[in-house]
């Protein structure tokens, strides 16, 4: 069960990160989608939808490398607190 949503979880962002993508190549060769009036609309709506997808699916999987500690120290969290 616990995979099946990981898999969700994967496949939500990558499709919206893909129908990014797939409106911003229908803005560049002038081809308008139905809900759209304007072509910088569908282009600019089409950004929005890849990066969000980008960012949802990139820090899954940075929360999930950091779980298990496979991450440079670099992108590590840092120690909460200061020890005296």
């Amino acid at each position: 069960m616990g995979r099946m949503i990981a898999l969700l979880v994967l496949l939500i962002p990558g499709g919206l990160a893909a129908l990014g993508i797939k409106l911003m190549r229908d803005t560049v060769f002038g081809v308008l989608i139905s809900p759209f009036q304007i072509l910088w609309l569908q282009g600019l709506a089409g950004f929005i939808c890849f990066a969000g997808g980008l960012y949802l699916l990139g820090g899954f999987i940075l929360y999930r490398d950091r779980k298990r500690n496979q991450v440079s120290p670099r992108f590590r969290k840092k120690q909460s607190g200061r020890e005296v």
